[in-house]
């Protein structure tokens, strides 16, 4: 018995020997490699028909206030075809929101943004949601202009699903595509475009029948499509603004970078130069796999060019992104002499700053491309003459803000608005506008201005029709909305809900003359604001809203009729109660600035519209 226990023992000893042995000659199935890729991402947003130059910006240049030209689009264009020559694997991208804001858009309707885009040749534009601003067809028109013999941009939006027969589909393929491949080093990259949903149907005009899908599924999706067909590095193309970049990258797999527009954000280091920003260039976070991913946005108005670089390993992972965000300016410098007079420096210091500043990748003094300029001085010359007719003067800057407490500050370079993002009044630009509106208005008890609306900051200095079509370059015309004060107060609820609730644009923020109110952002929907008040048209004098009373708004037909959020506004203007003054709202802030003399200053504290405010975080304002 104990020599056949000890047989059956050793028996067993063997086979799991010989099991083990059979084992460790079966290895386990290696992760799939890849080749190594390194791959240059040149890109801007934002763009706005914004294709001139902005004279006199300030800035602190090497420790000195500053004058300069900050921006214009021939000056991109330098820059774009410098990287082009200097980088290899060149991905040149443009996310979005390139049209309204400016005459260039007023009278050209995109042509002139399109030929000068094209002398620039992206490799891919994504929507944003200010290209429906005049609906699928102006927007047809503009495409088909990115579109020629010499430059084919690939448009990318993976969740506009317009229409069969309409004009974003002709004959029922999209003229976009959700996604766009380039080959680099024999390695494919996938471009997907995203463009905000909820936004462009809330805030632009698209057709009723165009289809915008949830951003977070459909960018998986095509993800997913992506690594199917075997390409494993995937750069998604937004347009929804830098905190919803962020969220989305830590809700996807396999994504390794986002390139995005919507929020104005700049990103990177600009303290020394008097800008502030929204976080680091480019921002760096995890996706839902723990990988890598490498976002970028690229500022506004052509202010900003931005050169990401980023390295994958042989596992298809990002090693490592870098690169800047830079400031864009044309080489006139203008300081304050011994009378507190901006002058054109001297030569010496010209040449001199010039050859500090190139030492700084954050700051690019860049010449206009000549062709590019050729092309805007055709469009320049016809838009001159209404451009040059003086309305007024600003006897001291109007600033923009959107949200008080914001962290970019929108009116960066405009001296006087150093801080104004941080102040709890908010936006003086909306605000004269505001009071413009309640002024045009004859029986209106107060007036409401959507911060998004407003899209520029006022210098202080003369004031021109172009100063009113950059500020208010939107069709838009007065209506007068006839509701309760309880309903008024719901349609304030309703702007900040748009933003802290519903993830929608913070542009909804509300501005008002003739009303004011404690607002606090930490607080839940419904009670933000409080000691709402109303200022009696004749008497001047403040008093609580009634919540029974009937009171008559003034406000532009965007918001009116629902849009931006305004929920309580659209259900008012659908049961009637509302008269369409059919004022054009940009001119009625020119007529506005002529009628009282051509003089505009900040209004008196106590009327503007915000008199306290909480930060979200729970910070009073100062």
């Amino acid at each position: 018995m104990k020599f056949a226990s000890h047989f059956r023992v050793a028996a067993i000893a063997a086979a799991v020997a010989t099991l083990s042995a059979c084992g460790s000659t079966d290895e386990a199935p290696s992760a799939p490699t890849y080749a190594a890729l390194e791959l240059n991402i040149a890109h801007i947003n934002d763009q706005h028909s914004q294709l001139e130059a902005i004279p006199g910006v300030e800035l602190t240049l090497d420790g000195v206030a500053t004058q300069v030209d900050l921006g214009g689009f021939a000056r991109q264009t330098t820059l774009f075809k410098q990287a082009t020559a200097e980088k290899k694997n060149l991905l040149k991208l443009h996310a979005g929101d390139a049209v309204t804001g400016t005459l260039y858009y007023t009278f050209f309707k995109g042509e002139a943004d399109a030929r000068m885009m094209n002398t620039v040749c992206f490799d891919a534009f994504g929507y944003g949601n200010h290209e429906f601003d005049d609906g699928d067809g102006v927007l047809k028109n503009f495409l088909d202009q990115l579109y020629t013999a010499d430059c084919q941009t690939a448009i990318v939006s993976a969740n506009v699903v317009p229409e069969a027969g309409s004009p974003l589909a002709p004959s029922g393929t999209p003229v976009h595509k959700p996604y766009l491949i380039k080959t680099y080093d024999g390695v494919k990259v996938g471009i997907i475009g995203i463009d905000v949903a909820g936004k462009t149907k809330a805030s632009s005009r698209p057709l009723a029948g165009t289809q915008f899908l949830d951003e977070t599924t459909t960018a998986q999706k095509y993800i997913d499509e992506l690594k199917g067909q075997g390409i494993k590095h995937i750069v998604l193309l937004t347009h929804q603004g830098y905190d919803n970049d962020k969220k989305l990258a830590a809700a996807l797999t396999d994504v390794d970078v986002i390139i995005g527009g919507d929020s104005h954000t700049l990103l990177g280091d600009f303290t020394s130069f008097g800008l502030s920003s929204s976080g680091a260039y480019p921002t760096v976070l995890k996706n839902k796999d723990g990988g890598t991913v490498c976002i970028g946005q690229s500022w506004e108005y052509s202010k900003v060019f931005s050169l990401m670089n980023v390295k994958f390993d042989t596992q298809g992972a990002v090693a490592s992104c870098a690169g800047n965000a830079s400031v864009v300016i044309g080489d006139s410098f203008k300081r304050k002499n011994t009378a507190g007079t901006f002058v054109a420096v001297d030569d010496a210091t010209k040449v001199a700053l010039t050859a500090k500043l190139a030492t700084d990748p954050r700051i690019k003094v860049t010449p206009p491309d000549t062709v590019a300029a050729g092309v805007l001085a055709g469009y320049t010359v016809q838009v001159e003459a209404q451009k040059a007719k003086v309305i007024g003067t600003a006897t001291e800057s109007l600033c923009l803000v959107r949200m008080p407490g914001e962290t970019t500050n929108r009116s960066g370079g405009i001296a006087g608005c150093e801080t104004a993002n941080t102040l709890a009044r908010g936006s003086d630009a909306a605000q004269v506008v505001a009071e413009a509106f309640l002024a045009a208005s004859k029986r209106a008890h107060f007036a409401l201005q959507n911060a998004g609306g407003v899209r520029t900051p006022i210098s202080a200095g003369t004031l021109t029709m172009n100063t009113a079509f950059t500020v208010l370059p939107f069709s838009n015309v007065l209506v007068e909305l006839d509701l309760t004060g309880a309903e008024m107060v719901q349609s304030l609820e309703d702007a900040v809900a748009n933003y802290r609730d519903n993830a929608s644009s913070d542009g909804s923020h509300p501005y008002a003359a003739g009303l004011r109110w404690d607002l606090d952002l930490s607080k839940a929907r419904g009670s933000r604001f409080s000691n709402v008040q109303v200022k009696d048209r004749t008497t001047g004098v403040w008093s609580p809203i009634d919540l029974a009373k009937t009171y008559t708004v003034v406000t532009h037909d965007f918001a009116a009729t629902g849009k931006d959020g305004y929920t309580t506004f659209g259900k008012v203007y659908a049961e009637g109660r509302y008269v369409n003054t059919y004022l054009l709202y940009t001119q009625t802030f020119a007529d506005w600035l002529v009628a009282r003399g051509g003089t505009v200053s900040r209004p008196l504290a106590a009327d503007y519209s915000h008199q306290k405010v909480i930060s979200a975080a729970g910070v009073a304002l100062p």
